[in-house]
């Protein structure tokens, strides 16, 4: 692997010029032009008719920036994947850290009818400080932020001071099913000290946050399948057992009436002490168009924060029966639902099928079958939360935003973070750029540009900090 030279730092360089740099291209109108330009073009990887713009987005908008920033590039292929990787490597000097930073390209359908009047899914639309589009928020304009803080680093030192490999994936809102295989055969060349990332929220709007993996991720599908055909309910009524009734008390021994997972092999049965610490001052707080939280809802016992960041939440996602909108007031002839796990570490993935099927049996409902998911499953993941890198990342946000970040043990929703800390052994830390009502995966998402701002002056902050000072 070839190295990058690294200049010595020019005189009079230092983090605040760099922090500036940062700015100006949010104040110039580069970041803006260059995130539009990236939204407009539809990566979309669960829609094959857009494959060839999986590939186009790395050709066109990455590789040109990253060799233009010194960094080797190679684009990779491994099936499943619907789209390519690429790998992109500047390495300075073999006895200064290296990190692996990583990314996705890709997004999910524009449902462009489902926009407000005058937005559209790609093309990025700046409406009261906000910008829309499909990627804005996930992820196009978090690893944008990124790359931005990076370009303002070397700008202004001529170096980083550091090694950095950059993993972008065009198939993560596919379900990532390429990627352990990909870093397992491409282990040696992607070992590093850390994993740096932006995806998911920060915890509210306005406070900078890091959370060191994710929940897990498991979809169930529950199914009751009585007979063909419907029959009138008023002769059949009484006589014929109705699947969507079966189905409805099935779900309500699964999950309690104010949102309680009753199954205690689905929960990690206690909270560690370090991550109820964390979590001790944390606040949920809602912005503007955000739902109103309902406080009632959840385990009992546990603050709103607990419940999100260390305990396990079992939703259900969609049920269907007979057809509400054409009603043939007959009794169905089946019912069908899907339920999702999401679950902190201390959660076997391999026994919640288990697990459900033998509470479905012991409430009575051994004719609710459980459908195999053709869902990915992401496991849950959890680095240390005193490591070292924890300290060193949280001091340069602080120095930088005036205050400390939110440390949270770990994302509420799932991401392949797993892959890194198991298959790679890595500790990560994730910098999120978006926060909880930006809308991603429905209609109207958008990031706000005052995330942006704030979120390229700590990453200028910190790749500063990580190429200037000793570090873990």
């Amino acid at each position: 692997m070839p190295e990058t030279a690294a200049p010595a730092t020019p005189a009079g360089a230092t983090r605040d010029g760099a922090i500036a740099a940062a700015l100006d291209m949010l104040d110039s109108g580069r970041f803006k032009a260059d995130l539009a330009r990236r939204v407009a073009m539809p990566t979309v990887s669960r829609e094959e008719e857009h494959w060839p713009e999986l590939d186009r987005y790395l050709r066109e908008e990455m590789v040109p920036l990253y060799e233009r920033l010194g960094f080797t590039c190679e684009i990779l292929r491994h099936d499943p994947a619907p789209g390519p990787f690429l790998l992109a490597e500047r390495i300075e000097d073999p006895a200064r850290p290296t990190v692996l930073m990583y990314g996705h390209g890709d997004v999910v359908t524009g449902i462009p009818e489902q926009w407000a009047a005058g937005l559209a899914p790609f093309e990025m639309t700046e409406r009261d400080g906000r910008w829309y589009g499909r990627g804005t928020a996930d992820n196009k304009g978090q690893h944008s932020v990124n790359l931005a803080a990076i370009e303002a680093v070397l700008a202004r030192r001529g170096k980083l001071g550091f090694n950095l490999k950059y993993l972008v994936e065009m198939g993560e809102e596919y379900g990532s099913p390429a990627l352990e295989d990909l870093c397992r055969a491409h282990r040696d060349r992607l070992r590093a000290d850390l994993l740096i990332a932006s995806d998911g929220p920060r915890m509210s709007l306005d406070d900078p946050t890091i959370f060191l993996g994710s929940r897990g991720g498991v979809n169930i599908h529950l199914e009751v399948v009585a007979r063909e055909g419907y029959h009138h309910s008023g002769n059949w009524g009484g006589l014929l057992a109705n699947p969507g009734v079966e189905l409805s008390h099935a779900i309500a021994a699964l999950i309690g009436p104010t949102g309680e997972c009753l199954v205690p092999e689905l929960t990690p049965g206690t909270i560690p002490d370090n991550v109820r610490a964390a979590l001790k001052d944390c606040r949920i707080t809602t912005a503007e168009g955000d739902p109103d939280l309902d406080a009632w809802w959840g385990a009992p016992g546990l603050t709103q924060a607990e419940r999100v960041y260390a305990w396990s939440t079992l939703e259900v996602m969609e049920i269907e029966v007979g057809n509400l909108a054409k009603p043939l007031y007959a009794i169905p002839p089946w019912a069908r639902a899907r339920l999702q796990l999401r679950h902190p570490v201390g959660v076997d993935q391999a026994q919640v099928e288990p697990a459900i099927r033998r509470a479905l049996d012991a409430a009575g409902f051994e004719r609710v079958q459980i459908v195999p998911a053709q869902d990915a499953a992401f496991p849950a993941s959890r680095s240390d939360l005193d490591g070292p890198w924890v300290r060193f990342v949280c001091q340069s946000m602080t120095r930088t935003a005036g205050r400390a970040p939110v440390i949270l043990p770990n994302l509420g929703g799932s991401l392949p973070n797993a892959i890194f800390t198991d298959v790679l052994d890595l500790p990560t830390i994730w910098v999120p750029h978006s926060y909880p009502g930006c809308r991603q995966h429905g209609a109207d998402e958008h990031l706000p540009v005052s995330i942006v701002r704030e979120g390229l002056a700590l990453m200028a902050g910190l790749f500063w900090d990580m190429g200037e000072a000793e570090v873990p």
